[in-house]
């Protein structure tokens, strides 16, 4: 156990670092107010650290964010929310991607007053809305890892862009859903998937198309140049 996290004599309770207690200040903020309104001073102060330990750990507001959703990310890859994301590794693509994101959600609950902050300035802040897409399209490449689903490639890159929208969707949903269950969170999950599943079987098809013309090149040439030699 590191220095910073060793439990206090006197609590038993584990120091946070400087760097974990200005993540743990913005979310507290940020459930408070939007990030646009959000001063550096107050972060440092809720954080309790000077504006140089602030600026030594991080650039921008956005870039605590970053880091927090990083956490977040390492928190579901680890398996640290509900157990082992290998207990799934026998199921189908689907049930395998609806656990991770389920763990996602669960480690995301503490959050969601800050969540829903997030969300309603990303409406306000065209900039922030394309900011915040490219965090979660990377915690999605992630995400699909863990579920063992391909992230390489132009299928890749379009899975993990639709998966950071359908995820987005279903945030929505769960920003209303007081069930600690959360019954009606898993409902829209499930039948997102569905639908993501009919698109990205769709999309398979279309990135196909320009394989299939290159094999078919050669082939159309010799046919070309045939019929130029008959005329």
């Amino acid at each position: 156990m590191s220095e910073e996290t060793a439990p206090t004599p006197e609590t038993g309770s584990p120091v946070q670092s400087p760097r974990d207690r200005i993540m743990t200040a913005f979310m507290a903020l940020l459930s408070e107010k939007p990030i646009e309104s959000m001063e550096r001073t107050e972060i440092a102060k809720r954080a309790d650290v000077s504006l140089a330990d602030l600026r030594a750990e991080f650039s921008s507001p956005f870039a605590i964010l970053a880091a927090k959703v990083k956490e977040i990310d390492r928190a579901v890859l680890d398996g640290a929310v509900d157990g082992s994301v290998d207990d799934m590794v026998d199921e189908p693509p689907r049930e395998r991607l609806f656990d991770v994101l389920m763990r996602r959600i669960e480690a995301l609950e503490p959050h969601k007053a800050a969540i829903r902050s997030l969300m309603n300035s990303a409406t306000r802040d065209p900039a922030l809305a394309i900011a915040l897409n490219g965090l979660t399209v990377r915690s999605q490449q992630w995400m699909l890892a863990a579920a063992d689903i391909s992230t390489s490639g132009p299928k890749g890159a379009v899975r993990a862009q639709g998966l950071a929208l359908l995820f987005a969707s279903v945030l929505r949903t769960w920003l209303n859903d007081d069930d600690p269950g959360h019954a009606r969170t898993m409902a829209a999950l499930d039948r997102a998937l569905g639908r993501g599943q009919r698109l990205a079987a769709f999309l398979d098809d279309i990135l196909s198309i320009p394989a299939r013309l290159c094999r078919a090149r050669p082939r159309l040439r010799r046919k070309a140049d045939e019929d130029a030699a008959a005329a």
